[in-house]
């Protein structure tokens, strides 16, 4: 399998910006946690705090990929343009929050994404990435118990 994560805006910053919501480790040092843990599996990676390299990244890899887990930051609650990108490709997508974004400010419920992916997961910290990575191996075994 070949999964990419695409992490959006300031999720650059992770280790460093508001450890009590997001946690002290850097996200690089949680992928290779992950790259560990799921050694059948090519994890790859992407940030970028512009919306359209995020757009471009989905496109990109929308097409060969098993599977995307994106955590698009605050794009989630703006972006109709990356839910867009979205509708537009072939593999499932994963909506990830590192946060429980429904105990957050108001403006943080509501993702223009959700709509048009897989499924959401969010509120379990960096954990959130390894559920959605197993929810994208669990569909593709379907998919091959099927075939």
């Amino acid at each position: 399998m070949n999964i990419i994560i695409i992490n959006g805006p300031n999720l650059n910053l992770l280790g460093k910006r508001e450890p009590g919501i997001y946690g002290s480790q850097s996200f690089e040092d949680y992928l290779e946690e992950l790259q560990e843990r799921f050694p059948d599996v090519t994890i790859s990676y992407y940030q970028s705090n512009i919306e359209g390299e995020l757009i471009n990244t989905i496109q990109e890899t929308g097409f060969i990929c098993d599977g995307i887990v994106l955590n698009a930051g605050a794009y989630t609650h703006t972006s109709v343009a990356i839910a867009d990108a979205i509708r537009a490709i072939k593999c499932p997508v994963v909506e990830v929050h590192i946060s429980n974004v429904h105990k957050r400010e108001e403006f943080r419920h509501h993702s223009y994404l959700s709509p048009v992916c897989l499924g959401v997961i969010a509120g379990f910290g960096m954990d959130s990435y390894r559920l959605a990575i197993e929810s994208l191996i669990g569909l593709n075994k379907e998919k091959e118990d099927e075939h």
